[in-house]
């Protein structure tokens, strides 16, 4: 697959070199008690987000982070973890694992609790990982899938969900398109490899990882990312794309649908102290309660005077009631 192959060369090059073209680099320091983070590891943040969400780090499962670029969000993982081999990073770009490993001997010099044994840096592929089934507690990917075609794309949400663990949290942070890219940027290996012309959209983008087997989705994040202009990208329009963060869960598909969250909120305000809808939703009277977009359609039909029913946020922290 040539386009791979073009990201393979990006990348052993982007590792010698930074290059603050790709991806957002410019994400402000991301700063926690008692972590240092070199430098160079900001220089070197290829991602287009975060997937670093204190709460989804389990206890007693590796977190698995494919990908590694600099080991910016895998020294962050780490700091949360805090155990031998509780974070495993998987690249199949040897120079980037060289340079990571390196980054990560940097980091331990001016982190106490940092040691050799905590990152377990392996050569490997998203589309064949190097892990054993139902074992990972969360798999995260920065901006790398969205290079992917369709194909390899199914591929690499496959073996995510086979590597995790029931229940297990798959976090992502990838570009999304308002209307499909034209095929004369999605054709272009280079503009793939960069992230700016492999994007999906948003209802593409979550239907797949719901094909995968992900029966829960929450929108953790949602803000503009790069826009390609009409001149230089040879568009009728500009296009904005957009960074979205999610987080997509081992659990069964429901039969009427997966549970997606949005952000959306329904809030109850009637005589009565709460509002049970017979499906399993209890709202306490004035307590905004988040609920899934399919929970959310299904109550506003209701057409309740004293329930209200707000548009998605496209931020969810959890807490909902579905």
């Amino acid at each position: 697959m040539q386009y791979l192959e073009a990201t393979r060369a990006l990348y052993a090059a982007a590792a010698q070199t930074p290059d603050d073209q790709l991806c957002c680099v410019s994400t402000p320091p991301w700063r926690m008690p008692d972590l240092d983070i070199p430098d160079v590891m900001h220089e070197m943040n290829y991602g287009c987000g975060t997937t670093v969400h204190p709460r989804d780090v389990p206890t007693d499962a590796p977190v698995l982070y494919i990908g590694v670029g600099g080991g910016l969000e895998l020294l962050q993982f780490a700091s949360l973890a805090r155990r031998p081999t509780g974070v495993i990073g998987v690249d199949n770009v040897p120079e980037m694992l060289d340079v990571c490993r390196r980054n990560l001997n940097l980091a331990e010099q001016t982190n106490p609790w940092l040691t050799s044994d905590t990152v377990d840096l392996r050569e490997g592929d998203a589309l064949k990982l190097p892990i054993d089934d139902d074992v990972v507690g969360l798999v995260a990917q920065n901006c790398l899938f969205n290079i992917f075609r369709e194909e390899e794309l199914d591929r690499a949400l496959a073996e995510a969900h086979r590597v995790l663990r029931p229940e297990g949290a798959l976090s992502l942070s990838d570009p999304i398109t308002p209307r499909p890219i034209p095929d004369h940027l999605r054709d272009d290996d280079r503009l793939r490899a960069m992230c700016l012309s492999g994007a999906l959209t948003l209802e593409d983008y979550l239907a797949r990882i719901v094909a995968a087997g992900f029966g829960t989705i929450e929108v953790r994040g949602r803000r503009p990312y790069r826009l390609l202009d009409q001149r230089r990208f040879g568009l009728q329009d500009h296009l904005l794309l957009e960074s979205i963060e999610v987080v997509a869960y081992k659990t069964p598909v429901p039969s009427d649908g997966p549970c997606i969250f949005t952000g959306r909120t329904a809030i109850w305000f009637g005589e009565a102290h709460s509002f049970d809808d017979g499906k399993g939703h209890v709202l306490r009277r004035d307590v905004p309660v988040g609920v899934c977009d399919k929970t959310a359609d299904q109550l506003a039909c209701l057409s309740l005077a004293q329930l209200m029913v707000t548009d998605s946020t496209w931020h969810y922290d959890g807490g909902g009631c579905c």
